[in-house]
């Protein structure tokens, strides 16, 4: 994923690793960046030591542009409401790179939905993961005025599609 990054975050940069969860992947982040990184997430799963707050999944607690990225690593789809919570992380960001799995393909939707369950029975309780085409993102991303600068496919293994988004914020 770092690598993936390379061409869109500076070294030093302060980063928000929204939905953090074990902290595994911003911990690599603040490693490789030499970044400043800040995990938030809806209950403490951390595994590893990176400043980090609990938030309400709705809210972020940080002034405006306070982040020159914002980093969402297959969180939206956990998220009841994401473009409400896009436009927050677009209020505190220069630019947010989003990781997002997609149910295209039927390996893909199969592998969504288990994915969803089991999640949502170990982790979050209460809330199904809702996945979302390419095609629904792009039209969420458009309509609360994000601009999508680069994308690319991601297969984890075969049948399991993926996409990376960088958006940026229009000043």
């Amino acid at each position: 994923m770092c690598r993936d990054c390379r061409d869109f975050i500076k070294k030093g940069e302060k980063i928000l690793d929204l939905g953090c969860g074990s902290g595994i992947a911003g911990k690599e982040f603040q490693k490789f960046f030499k970044a400043e990184v800040t995990g938030v997430d809806i209950k403490d799963n951390r595994i590893v030591d990176i400043s980090f707050q609990i938030i309400d999944g709705k809210n972020l607690p940080f002034p405006e542009k306070s982040f020159d990225t914002v980093l969402i690593n297959y969180v939206l789809h956990h998220s009841n409401d994401p473009a409400s919570l896009l436009k927050e992380t677009k209020r505190v960001a220069k630019k947010i790179i989003v990781y997002e799995d997609l149910p295209e393909g039927l390996l893909s939707k199969i592998y969504c939905r288990l994915h969803g369950l089991t999640f949502n029975k170990f982790f979050q309780g209460g809330n199904i993961a809702s996945f979302k085409t390419n095609r629904e993102w792009e039209e969420i991303f458009r309509k609360i005025g994000l601009n999508i600068f680069f994308q690319k496919k991601i297969n984890h293994f075969p049948g399991k599609k993926g996409k990376l988004y960088v958006l940026g914020v229009p000043r």
